[in-house]
């Protein structure tokens, strides 16, 4: 490895971003199929993004009417905000997946 590839002493690779904040960033969530899914996660984006606007919100039904696919896009700010949100959304009873 070149000094010009050397990571700077201290420095931690998995802490480096390539994602500069502020940005939209958008994150799909899928779960069943329920009443209340997709305003559940409306709540939990503007926990994060307090000016998230659930009317950008994609929403996908699976081919058999069981599960829900949503698309989030929020103003990220933050490693912190985006691990964040991806912790509540996992812990969440009615989140089967997060990307």
């Amino acid at each position: 490895m070149s000094a010009s590839q050397t990571p700077p002493t201290g420095s931690d690779p998995r802490k480096d971003s390539l994602i500069e904040y502020p940005c939209r960033f958008p994150i799909k969530v899928m779960g069943a199929m329920v009443d209340g899914f997709a305003d559940t996660l409306a709540e939990l984006a503007r926990e994060f993004d307090p000016e998230f606007d659930a009317t950008t919100m994609e929403l996908r039904p699976s081919k058999g009417g069981n599960y829900l696919g949503v698309t989030l896009v929020i103003t990220a700010t933050s490693r912190e905000q985006l691990d964040g949100l991806y912790l509540r959304l996992t812990g969440h009873p009615m989140v089967k997946i997060v990307l």
